[in-house]
């Protein structure tokens, strides 16, 4: 086995749609993949664009957006490796449904979606595990759905820097996590679907509460199971 396509299965590995896979289904599937690094700012594609790849994070940050008809942004995610998008991609035809811009350079593996679909013909035990990962997301989708339809902006500002934190956090100690992505009152608005000045109110009221804090990067900490409480009251 080459190095190369030894690399390839190490991070394929990282990635929970294979996370379940065999060294032996592994194998065949790194062989079809190529890396590439984009740049900041750069697009991997836009909305509506023929979806004919899905794509690895090996390194760096990508924003998952949409804009809608009066050219507001609308953040749909931030992903860092080990994340893939889109998440559907393998599993259905069409365009892409939404943007997909570098925010801090980054290294993708990138694969076919016409040699996915050949590779399942093959080895079609894949599918069944990969399933049960895709079931696991669609899950999450739908929470995010119902926070936005039941939930005040409190709650759903609170449940954000909770996902952030699963996603993306660090303990600091028994109490704090530090979220290691730095995102404004903005970005967080665009991520709800809110706007900046009730997102600023909102976490101006945690801030006082002490629930959050910011350190000295400019990343926020979080009392993680305080604010897990305050979804409970």
């Amino acid at each position: 086995m080459s190095s190369d396509s030894e690399k390839k299965m190490y991070f394929l590995k990282q990635f929970p749609l294979f996370k379940n896979l065999s060294d032996y289904e592994l194998k065949p599937l790194a062989d079809l993949m190529d890396t590439r690094r984009y740049p900041r700012d750069s697009f991997v594609f836009m909305k509506s664009e023929l979806l004919t790849h899905v794509y690895f994070i090996l390194d760096g940050e990508v924003k998952i957006f949409r804009t809608n008809p009066d050219g507001k942004e609308q953040i749909i995610n931030i992903l860092k490796a080990p994340d893939m998008f889109p998440h559907q991609g393998l599993f259905r035809k069409g365009h892409y449904p939404a943007n997909a811009q570098i925010s801090k350079e980054a290294k993708l593996m990138t694969m076919s979606i016409a040699d996915f679909e050949e590779f399942l013909i093959v080895y079609p035990a894949v599918s069944i595990k990969m399933f049960r990962i895709l079931g696991e997301i669609i899950v999450d989708l739908q929470n995010r759905l119902e926070e936005r339809l039941l939930l005040t902006v409190y709650e759903q500002i609170i449940r954000l820097f909770l996902r952030l934190a699963d996603n993306h956090g660090e303990q600091l100690n028994d109490e704090e996590t530090v979220i290691s992505l730095q995102f404004t009152n903005q970005d967080l608005a665009n991520m709800i679907g809110s706007s900046r000045e009730t997102v600023s109110r909102t976490v101006s009221l945690l801030r006082k509460e002490k629930f959050i804090r910011s350190d000295e990067q400019g990343n926020h900490v979080i009392k993680y199971f305080d604010l897990k409480e305050q979804l409970t009251l």
